[in-house]
């Protein structure tokens, strides 16, 4: 790989390793010259773990919500480091019906190879008819390469390897290694600042996949930027963001869209109990708010300022911000914990229901009036919500949707999460 060039790690379904991979490959590369990740689909978690692992930004890119523009915009930086885009779920899967924004059409749109991860656990000559029915999937797919991850022993992987054709090459054969398994919960993996021992675990899962990769083989293909994307911000001139281990999930491509638009951001964290800033806009995002409620809860000098705050300010939350500014979350133990009380809302943990899918949104008015591309991901149940919908809302199949959220005052908020504008 060289600067300006990338290629997309993926695997026929998740749990075959590509994230643990992707990060060793980063930690790699990274020692011998300028390297970047990002992440494909709208996933905050992964990205963090990337520019842990190389020491840059690391973004998203979403085939299904964003523009061309600025996907090859994004994609190409400036031209003076690699990329290494790690994929979602299944090469093919994506919005339904037709699998709409897969990391297959990212890596047609970005013109850039795919490196097929294939858990080889449990499988022998079925791995190589696995990953050619892949490489034949899709004309405009170039699978360039193979990485067979869980290995078993030298004999497995030689049975492996001898049914690959040699224009579908292995690159790699990595070992089983348990000890380098990361810890997840119920949205994905532990975050990144939750591992004090995150960078040694990065150097570990270099050193063995560095030791069986070859990382000089690793296909690539020039990033082409489009002309040149043209950013849209809020009408805010100060916006002031939570940021913390219960506010986490912001995306960096709209706070860099807000600042270049000439917003002033600044952000605190409720968790310190730190003051509300001050600002013409003050955003909860998501995250994990349900792990700290209690916390929270005694956080007198956070929720009294953002109650005053709300007399002058606009406010938005959204998915754990948005129960942060309901009245009550209970938390997966049953106990009942005391909100901002903002809007007239009441969430809960205690019975877990899957909420996931592409959304689009429009709203006439509060801090995201438009119409909007967001995702939506939460086990939160809705207890009680009362009063006027912020957004008027429909799938990914264009299907209408019940209106999402609440508006209430200079107050709103919802469980998706925005990601551009549509």
């Amino acid at each position: 790989m060289t600067p300006g060039h990338g290629v997309l790690i993926a695997a026929p379904a998740s749990g075959c390793g590509k994230t643990t991979l992707t990060l060793g490959i980063l930690r790699a590369l990274s020692r011998d010259f300028p390297v970047r990740g990002a992440k494909s689909g709208p996933d905050y978690i992964d990205p963090r773990f990337h520019e842990a692992a190389c020491g840059r930004p690391c973004f998203n890119l979403d085939a299904w919500a964003m523009q061309t523009a600025r996907l090859r915009t994004l994609a190409a930086g400036n031209g003076t480091e690699g990329l290494i885009v790690e994929g979602a779920m299944g090469l093919f899967d994506g919005a339904p019906p037709d699998g709409k924004g897969s990391a297959a059409d990212l890596a047609t749109v970005l013109g850039i190879p795919v490196v097929l991860v294939i858990d080889a656990s449990g499988m022998g000559q079925s791995a190589a008819a696995m990953a050619q029915g892949f490489a034949a999937h899709r004309a405009d797919v170039h699978v360039a390469g193979v990485i067979l991850n869980k290995v078993a022993s030298a004999r497995h992987e030689a049975m492996l390897r001898r049914h690959f054709p040699e224009d579908l090459p292995v690159l790699g054969a990595v070992p089983r290694r348990p000890d380098l398994a990361h810890p997840s919960r119920h949205l994905g993996l532990v975050q990144a600042s939750e591992r004090p021992d995150l960078d040694d675990w990065l150097d570990r899962v270099a050193d063995h996949v560095a030791a069986h990769v070859d990382l000089t083989k690793l296909p690539s293909a020039p990033l082409t930027p489009s002309s040149p994307w043209r950013t849209k911000g809020l009408p805010y001139n100060r916006i002031a963001v939570a940021q913390d281990a219960a506010f986490a999930f912001a995306y960096p491509h709209l706070l860099d869209d807000w600042h270049a638009a000439g917003s002033h951001i600044t952000t605190f964290s409720p968790l310190d109990d730190q003051v509300v800033p001050d600002a013409d806009l003050v955003i909860l995002p998501g995250g994990y708010p349900e792990l700290h409620a209690g916390r929270l809860a005694t956080n007198m000098t956070f929720l009294n300022t953002l109650r005053n705050t709300a007399q002058t300010s606009d406010i938005y939350g959204e998915c754990g911000g948005y129960m942060t500014l309901g009245e009550t979350l209970t938390d997966a133990a049953g106990t009942v914990h005391r909100m901002a009380g903002l809007l007239p809302l009441e969430t809960s943990f205690a019975a877990r229901k899957l909420h996931l899918g592409y959304r689009n949104l429009v709203a006439d008015q509060g801090a995201f009036t438009g119409q909007w591309k967001a995702h939506e991901f939460h086990y939160a149940t809705t207890l009680r919500a009362d009063g006027q919908p912020l957004f008027r809302a429909s799938d990914a199949s264009d299907q209408a949707l019940p209106d999402m959220g609440l508006m209430s005052g200079r107050v709103s908020g919802s469980f998706a999460h925005v990601i551009d504008h549509a």
